[in-house]
């Protein structure tokens, strides 16, 4: 069959990448693309958003899956336009899509299925957000409602922190509209983890978990981004908890979305927290995780297009994924002053010289004349497997030494907890 990818990150470089090697596949287009998929994939340069494009694209190329990548996609209605015409899509409606679209909406949506997350109150208005704040005379965690390109959480450290962040999301608009209605969340204790799991609107088939680092800096300091790398598998979350994870969070919200008449078909991904009182949610993504899937995908030993299209059909009874017993550990190197301003156009240097078995997803590059250059904030995400978590992120640092650009930056302490962690037994 023919497979369209829709995106243009290292997320759907990563899609694209394992895709083409299904034997099912005959094509793989990519909407819009970027300059890695374009090498290895045919670009159509139809934007993510532009859902008539994409179904005249459909019924021209005789697409016989497309996978949507980005929330902006969900958002736009792409997959509601493409089942109507009858065409397979991999992702969830807008309506379902309101998971990650609307903070909000995930709130009520956890609290009709009985989810554990942080308690939390709505506001509209910047003053009475803020009269709340004084009353309670301690911290909470901004959110912006809707969808922020990953920029729209600020965790403050006190009230009066707090008091800035509204004003930084609802009154300076640093997110746009996304901050015209805000939640504040109850700060609360303990590790991260993202559980994707796929969904066809009633079954539910866990991936491995993965620990993503959203802070810009080592230690877990400076602004929250779309995602600075993480690793697989996670030690302090193994299979039991897992299964816990989906009988008490993913299949109780499928439950819920498809009582409601919205189904969710598609990757759903929790990002939890664990306490010492049992794991909460923090938020839902209604798509495949930036950087997880770059380092979840290639620890998967199964073809993935009949996973996705299985999905997509509500046909996944009996699926059970194989998984490579390697850890994987991936590290994104940006751009100077991401997720703030920055400069592109820089060349690209090192990558024809990495080791064999590393992989190096594009999110933000472009071609030129002599090879790559920087095009975004997120440049690439460098993903390498090892043996043991050790042994993974040693072969990761040891590869991103060799690329280089103006500017380069990246975290020097991903999976840096996991070091004495074997991969999986």
């Amino acid at each position: 069959m023919n497979v369209l990818v829709v995106g243009a990150g290292a997320r759907e470089h990563a899609l694209t990448w394992k895709a083409l090697q299904s034997p099912l596949t005959d094509a793989v287009y990519c909407a819009p693309g970027n300059a890695a998929t374009a090498a290895i994939a045919v670009n159509t340069g139809l934007q993510a958003t532009d859902v008539d494009g994409i179904a005249r694209f459909n019924a021209a190329r005789d697409i016989g899956l497309t996978v949507i990548g980005p929330e902006a996609a969900v958002d736009a209605g792409l997959a509601d336009r493409l089942a109507q015409s009858g065409r397979l899509v991999f992702g969830p409606t807008k309506a379902a899509g309101r998971i990650e679209s609307s903070k909000a909406f995930a709130k009520s949506l956890m609290a009709r299925a009985e989810v554990a997350t942080p308690a939390y109150r709505v506001f509209e208005d910047p003053t009475s957000a803020k009269d709340f704040v004084r009353g309670e005379r301690r911290p909470f965690v901004v959110k912006a409602d809707g969808l922020a390109k990953g920029k729209g959480t600020l965790v403050p450290r006190d009230a009066e922190e707090t008091l800035e962040c509204i004003d930084t999301l609802m009154l300076r608009k640093t997110v746009g509209a996304a901050a015209d209605r805000i939640v504040l969340e109850e700060k609360i204790d303990g590790r991260e983890v993202s559980l994707m799991a796929l969904v066809d609107g009633e079954r539910v088939v866990a991936l491995p978990p993965a620990c993503d680092y959203k802070r810009a800096f080592d230690d877990d300091k400076g602004p929250n981004t779309g995602g600075m790398g993480g690793y697989s598998p996670v030690s302090f979350f193994d299979d039991d908890d897992v299964a816990r994870a989906v009988e008490t969070v993913l299949r109780p919200v499928a439950r819920v979305l498809r009582e409601d008449g919205t189904p969710y078909r598609g990757c759903l991904y929790a990002g939890l927290m664990v306490t010492p009182s049992g794991v909460q949610v923090l938020e839902f993504n209604a798509r495949f995780g930036d950087p997880e899937a770059q380092v979840v995908l290639p620890r998967l030993v199964d073809d993935l297009v009949p996973l996705l299209v299985a999905t997509a059909r509500g046909d996944l009874a009996g699926v059970t994924p194989s998984w490579s017993s390697s850890a994987s550990v991936a590290v994104v190197l940006t751009s100077h002053g991401y997720p703030g301003s920055y400069q592109t156009g820089y060349s690209i240097d090192g990558l024809g010289t990495l080791e064999a078995g590393i992989l190096a997803f594009h999110a933000g590059t472009t071609a030129g004349a002599t090879g790559y250059l920087t095009a975004g904030g997120r440049v690439l995400t460098l993903v390498a497997l090892g043996e043991s978590m050790a042994q993974a992120r040693e072969r990761a640092y040891r590869n991103v030494d060799r690329i280089s650009f103006h500017g380069v930056t990246y975290r020097r302490d991903l999976a840096l907890r996991e070091l004495s962690a074997p991969a999986l037994p």
